[in-house]
């Protein structure tokens, strides 16, 4: 019995377009001619379709700028096909690091005084006060376990979903991603518990609350996050 010819691409339909399921153990470049000829075969929009978008899952397979540059070729020359996304589990070393830099939390034992600033390229957990004058930044969360007088930006990278926590909130300034916000004049100093501030997107504006929020806001936080609750 003739056994069934290895399928090496895999398309799905859903309901937010196409997923191309690539095969990680052929050569790249049978996978290549096996998704031109599918693509060409099974997708065949009438006139006047909207465009339809394209999730590519490599698998364990590494993707070099070229072979994404080869992939997205074949896609760009289908009628209504546009790349949303394209995912591998494989990234290179330096990718590897460069990632660990933007998830890891940056622990700093110091007070920031006035013109002196700070910045992390993930989390920053500060043991310490921020003076007046004084700024710390985050591609990630700020933490700080102390004063936070001066000015502190999370997610400076354009991460909405970052968060700010002091013992003290009494900012200069806050800023999270894209957002300013100052505290209001007439927010409490004293005998108030650990606050936080965060990005509602309901009114696309910063505010702030008891940190025991943070869980229900920000459930997928790191793993210091799910330590300090």
């Amino acid at each position: 019995m003739i056994g069934q010819k290895q399928q090496n691409v895999t398309i799905k339909g859903t309901k937010s377009g196409l997923t191309l399921y690539l095969d990680d153990s052929c050569s790249f470049e049978q996978l290549l001619k096996e998704l031109d000829e599918k693509l060409s075969s099974n997708h065949q929009p009438p006139e006047g379709s909207p465009l339809t978008s394209v999730h590519i899952k490599a698998g364990n397979r590494y993707l070099t700028r070229s072979m994404h540059d080869q992939i997205r070729e074949i896609i760009r020359n289908k009628k209504k096909l546009v790349i949303d996304s394209l995912e591998s589990n494989v990234m290179s070393k330096a990718e590897a690091l460069e990632w660990k830099k933007q998830t890891d939390v940056e622990t700093v034992s110091k007070i920031i005084r006035s013109g002196q600033v700070l910045q992390v390229k993930g989390d920053l957990l500060l043991i310490g006060d921020v003076n007046p004058g004084g700024t710390v930044m985050a591609g990630g969360n700020i933490f700080i376990m102390g004063a936070l007088r001066g000015i502190a930006h999370a997610g400076c990278f354009g991460n909405r979903n970052a968060v700010i926590a002091a013992s003290l909130m009494k900012p200069m300034q806050l800023r999270i991603s894209d957002l300013v916000n100052r505290a209001p004049d007439d927010h409490e100093e004293e005998g108030r518990e650990m606050e936080c501030a965060y990005i509602d997107q309901n009114v696309n504006q910063i505010v702030i609350d008891r940190v025991q929020v943070l869980p229900h806001l920000r459930p997928n936080l790191t793993r210091l996050e799910r330590g300090m609750m």
